[in-house]
This record gives C-alpha cells, sequence and structure tokens, in this order.
C-alpha cells in the first residue's frame, strides 16, 4: 500500500508515518504542504490515499482537497484535522474526500481507518460526529455553542479566547452570530436567553 502523508506539523507527520510503517505498510511519503503533495504526486505516481491536513498551507479551506484529489488521478483523498467540525467534515465528503480522520482518534483506529478508505470505502467517525453533535445547542454550531457556555459563565472575549485557544476577534464575531441566532441585541441578553430556555 502507497499512502502520502501531507501535514504541516512535523510532529503529526512523522509520527503518523512511522507508525504506519510498524504497521505494514511500507510506502508512506510525506509532504509539508498542498503545493508539495501535488509535486510529489507528479513525480511518484498516484497513491493509494492521500491524507491532507485541513488547516495546512496551500488547502484555502476545501479547495486543496480538489487540487489533490485532480493530481492523485481522482483517487482516494482524506482529511485530516485536529479540530474541523463535524459540519467541515460533511462538507468535505461532498467536496469528494473518501473518509475524515480526526487527529484526537487513536493510532490503531487510524490504521484501521486507513485501510477501509484505501478500500475504497467512506470513513466518517460515528462517535465523533454523535458526540459533535449532541454538544451542539439548536441551531448553534458547536463553536457558538462553547462561547454561548462562556457567556453564560460571566467571562470576557478574553477570556473564551484563552479557554478556547482561539484569537479574540474570532470570539467577537462568534458572540456577533449566536447574538442574531438568538435574537438577542447583546451578550448580556443571550446568556439570559440561554438561562430562560436552559440552553445549557
Amino acid at each position: 500500500m502507497k499512502i502520502l502523508i501531507a501535514d504541516d506539523h512535523d510532529l503529526v507527520r512523522d509520527t503518523l508515518a512511522m507508525f504506519l510503517k510498524s504497521e505494514g505498510i511500507s510506502e508512506v511519503l510525506t509532504a509539508s504542504c498542498t503545493d508539495d503533495a501535488v509535486a510529489l504526486i507528479a513525480k511518484e505516481g498516484t497513491f493509494d490515499l492521500v491524507l491532507l491536513d485541513y488547516q495546512m498551507p496551500g488547502m484555502e479551506g476545501l479547495n486543496g482537497l480538489k487540487r489533490v484529489k485532480a493530481a492523485n488521478g481522482d483517487g482516494p483523498v482524506a482529511i485530516l484535522s485536529g479540530n474541523a467540525t463535524p459540519a467541515i467534515a460533511h462538507e468535505a465528503i461532498h467536496g469528494g474526500a473518501i473518509g475524515f480522520i480526526p487527529k484526537t482518534l487513536g493510532a490503531k483506529s487510524i490504521v484501521s481507518a486507513i485501510r477501509y478508505m484505501a478500500d475504497g470505502k467512506i470513513f466518517l467517525p460515528f462517535d465523533y460526529m454523535h458526540v459533535a453533535q449532541a454538544e451542539k445547542v439548536g441551531n448553534l454550531t458547536r463553536r457558538e455553542t462553547d462561547v454561548l457556555r462562556g457567556l453564560c459563565e460571566g467571562k470576557s472575549n478574553k477570556e473564551i479566547a484563552r479557554d478556547l485557544d482561539l484569537q479574540e476577534v474570532t470570539i467577537k464575531l462568534h458572540v456577533k452570530t449566536l447574538c442574531r441566532k438568538l435574537d438577542a441585541k447583546n451578550r448580556t441578553q443571550a446568556a439570559l436567553i440561554a438561562k430562560e430556555r436552559n440552553l445549557l
């Protein structure tokens, strides 16, 4: 089996490649960005499966998926991510990905998923999708729900940003969006609505 892992995090890329080789997958090549992945496919020929990090340079959302899929002769390409939402996972599948692998998945499970996808079958981790959906509130995204929880706890945007490992400006955007969805005039009213409706 011939696998290509494209990820800009050296540790993730090299650790996964080393583990796959130890599991009997003899040919594992790596790339650190989308352009390198495309160039490597042109040089080495098509792969049985390409794993693409969702947030590495050159991906530009799911545009990188289309580029790599075309380069790989329309062969199987999967998305690898540490923090992509279930919505993005579904969007990737609709965009032609053979599967979605959260980096939080156990090593053995990743190997099983890789063999499954290399065989042409679509892989989406049920537990991840199910739990992620369960943690959402109404029509809020999972991240908006996290931000709303922070508002209800009386935290500032800066504190919520630190808790969620995001930029403060991103939190402001989430607050604006969730206020619109909850029909709240401001963050305080959004928190009150959440408490009145027992949303959290």
